[in-house]
C-alpha cells in the first residue's frame, strides 16, 4: 500500500532519515550456491554533486568550468587519483583504500530516466524504479525481494526492530520488511526546511510561505551572529556520529548469522544551493561522514564483508558550474559509490560526456550516458540472483531495452 502525501512533520522526516529497512529472509537460491550475499541500499536525498564527489581532472574543460572550486591533484587539500583521468573528494580516503583494493567501483555520469528537478518527484523515480514520478505504490527493493524466493527467515532478528514512523517507497510493497532507527537524529539542516518547504507547496502553500520567510530569518540571524550556533566542527561531529551509528548499526544486523540479509537507509541533507565547500565546508563534512559510514559498515560487518555490496545511490545530479552564492543547483547525471568485498572493483566506470558546453545537458548539467537501473540491475541479478526477465517486467517495468551491467561482481 501506498502512503498518502501528507503533511509530515519534521521528526518524521528526520527519523525516516536513518532508518535502516531491512527483508527477513535469506536468499534462497544463492544459498543453494554455498554463497551468503548481503547487500545494504543507501540513498542520498537533496541530489549529490557528483563533480565533486569524483572530478574529472583530466578534461580539458574542468579548470575553466569549476575555476578555484575544482577539485585537482595538486590542490589545498589535493584530490586522490583513482586513474588518468578521474580523482577522488579527499574527504574520502576509506573509500579511496577500497578502490585501490577493489573492493569499491564508482559508476559516472549516471542518472535515473528523470530529466526535471523536483527532489520529491526524482527521489520518487529513484526509489520506485519507473521512468515517470507519481505511477507505482511499491518501490524496486521490495518488488525484488517479493520475486525472491526466500530460504530460512532471520528469525533471530525480529525482536531486534521497531517500526520506523515512514517507510520509504523504494522498500514499500508485499515482502514484509523490519525496521530499526537510530538513538540520536541527525543534526538540523536548511536542506530539511526546503524539503519540507517543496512538500508544503502542493499541500498547504501558507505553510510554505511561513517556512520561507522563517528560513530567511534564520539565514540573516546566522549572518549576523545572532542565533548562537555551534561551531562547523561540533556540527560535522554530529553528522558523523549520526552516519557512522546508522549504518555500522546497520552492518551489525545484516552480520548476524541469524539476520537479514537485504537492507536500506537513506540519510538526508545534500542539497547544497549555496556555500556547497566541496574542499572545506559543507558538502566536504557530508562525504567525510559518508566515508566513516563506509568504513564503519566495513568493520561491523566483519567476515561477512566478503559477501557485501553497499550501493549509493541519488535522486539526481547538481549544476556543472557553481552559481552565484557559491553552491550548486539540480541537475541531471551525477555518480554511484559502490563498495563491498564482493565486487570486482578497482574501476571507474564512465561514457564520458564532456564538459564542453555544447555537451552539457540543456547547456548546464552533466549529461548522463549509463542508466542507473542498469548497475541496480547488474547487482540484482548477479549478488541476488534476480531474474533478468522479472527484473525487465516486475522490479524496473518496461526497461527491457536497460541490459544489466555486467562485470561488477567477482563471482557470477
Amino acid at each position: 500500500m501506498r502512503f498518502n502525501l501528507h503533511a509530515a512533520t519534521r521528526r518524521e522526516l528526520l527519523i525516516a532519515s536513518g532508518t535502516l529497512f531491512a527483508w527477513a529472509y535469506l536468499p534462497k537460491v544463492a544459498r543453494a550456491e554455498g554463497r551468503d550475499p548481503r547487500l545494504l541500499v543507501i540513498v542520498l536525498r537533496g541530489a549529490l554533486d557528483g563533480l565533486a564527489a569524483v572530478a574529472p581532472v583530466g578534461d580539458p574543460d574542468w579548470l575553466a568550468l569549476r575555476g578555484d572550486k575544482a577539485l585537482t591533484l595538486d590542490g589545498k587539500p589535493p584530490a586522490l587519483p583513482l586513474d588518468s583521468f578521474f580523482a577522488l573528494n579527499p574527504a574520502m580516503p576509506n573509500l579511496h583504500r577500497l578502490y585501490k583494493s577493489g573492493a569499491a567501483t564508482i559508476v559516472h555520469a549516471t542518472a535515473t530516466p528523470y530529466r526535471e528537478r523536483s527532489h520529491f518527484d526524482g527521489q520518487d523515480v529513484l526509489e520506485s524504479g519507473l521512468a515517470k514520478p507519481g505511477a507505482a505504490d511499491t518501490g524496486w527493493l521490495n518488488r525484488a525481494l517479493a520475486a525472491l524466493q526466500p530460504g530460512d527467515r532471520a528469525g533471530g532478528s525480529r525482536d531486534a526492530f521497531a517500526i520506523g514512523p515512514i517507510a520509504p517507497l523504494v522498500v514499500r510493497g508485499p515482502a514484509p520488511v523490519l525496521s530499526w532507527t537510530p538513538r540520536r537524529l541527525p543534526p538540523t539542516s536548511d536542506d530539511t526546511v526546503m524539503r519540507l518547504i517543496e512538500l508544503y507547496h502542493h499541500t498547504d502553500p501558507v505553510l510554505a510561505r511561513v517556512l520561507e520567510e522563517r528560513m530567511g530569518l534564520a539565514t540573516i540571524a546566522r549572518a549576523g551572529g545572532m542565533d548562537g550556533e555551534q561551531p562547523q566542527a561540533a556540527g560535522a561531529g554530529q553528522v558523523r556520529a549520526y552516519f557512522a551509528e546508522s549504518a555500522g548499526t546497520a552492518a551489525k544486523f545484516l552480520a548476524r548469522a541469524d539476520g537479514p540479509r537485504i537492507g536500506a537507509l537513506a540519510f538526508d541533507g545534500w542539497d547544497t544551493h549555496a556555500a556547497e565547500g566541496a574542499m572545506n565546508g559543507r558538502l566536504a563534512i557530508l562525504l567525510g561522514a559518508l566515508d566513516g559510514a563506509i568504513a564503519a559498515i566495513e568493520t561491523e560487518m566483519k567476515d561477512a564483508w566478503r559477501e557485501t555490496v553497499v550501493a549509493i545511490v541519488t535522486e539526481f545530479g547538481r549544476t556543472a558550474r557553481i552559481n552565484g552564492t557559491d553552491g550548486t543547483d539540480h541537475g541531471t547525471a551525477t555518480v554511484a559509490l559502490i563498495a563491498g568485498g564482493a565486487l570486482k572493483g578497482g574501476r571507474v566506470v564512465a561514457d564520458w560526456p564532456g564538459l564542453k558546453l555544447a555537451k552539457l545537458h540543456d547547456g548546464r548539467d552533466l549529461k548522463p550516458t549509463t542508466d542507473l537501473r542498469a548497475v541496480l540491475k547488474g547487482l540484482l541479478k548477479d549478488h541476488l540472483r534476480v531474474d533478468a526477465a522479472v527484473l525487465a517486467t516486475k522490479v524496473f517495468p518496461d526497461s527491457a531495452a536497460v541490459k544489466p551491467m555486467a562485470g561488477l561482481l567477482q563471482q557470477v
